[in-house]
């Protein structure tokens, strides 16, 4: 039963549109399969660490979480906001390439992904309150065991939705046309930019 609501917890919380999904597509029509899935996998990843910590007790680590919850979130906009702007300058200028081999392969999207998460404030909060419902219902027992089993499979369902989102997008995009990247492009960069104003706006609430 703890394998099972992991999994569908993990699968389910990386279905919602956000930053990570839409830079995940956008690598996957840029760059191939493997750049876009490489997005989901970073993110299943630190799902299991969020996990495992918000399990064993995120509440106890050194640090006032409120303190640094600004600084986090001026680093979220700067970034929200400056994927947006490649991606308006991008859609100007895009032509779908020949063949993936003449794309450059110097982009990490790993980097990327790993700033977009942990500029994510909501992210801590939904975990705590993941790992709170699980210990509280006794899903999860507070053994050795456990909490590394849960976390794993919550970074399991996230990365099988990662795998079918790619996997689509991976799959049908080859029928688009320049037109259409362009308007996806500027879909996402609108999205993004949302996120960021969004973000701008918590601090006054």
């Amino acid at each position: 039963m703890m394998i099972i609501f992991g999994f569908v917890v993990g699968f389910i919380a990386s279905v919602p549109v956000g930053p990570l999904n839409l830079f995940a597509i956008s690598q996957v029509v840029k760059r191939g399969f493997w750049h876009g899935f490489l997005v989901g996998l970073t993110s299943a990843s630190l799902d299991v660490v969020y996990v495992y910590l918000a399990l064993i007790g995120f509440s106890h680590l050194a640090f006032n979480f409120s303190e640094v919850l600004p600084f986090i979130k001026v680093l979220a906009i700067v970034l929200l906001t400056g994927m947006s702007i490649r991606l308006f300058k991008q859609a100007r200028h895009f032509q779908k390439p020949k063949s993936r081999d003449t794309i450059s392969a110097a982009h990490r999207p790993i980097i990327t992904a790993l700033f977009l998460y942990l500029t994510n404030p909501a992210l801590y909060a939904f975990w705590l309150a993941v790992a709170g419902f699980a210990t509280t219902h006794h899903w999860v027992a507070q053994n050795e065991v456990d909490p590394v089993v849960f976390a794993l499979s919550t970074g399991l369902g996230a990365s099988t939705w990662y795998f079918i989102l790619i996997r689509y997008v991976d799959k049908y995009h080859h029928q688009f046309k320049n037109e259409t990247f362009k308007k996806m492009f500027i879909i996402i960069a609108l999205a993004l930019l949302g996120f960021a104003i969004y973000t701008f706006i918590s601090f006054f609430k």
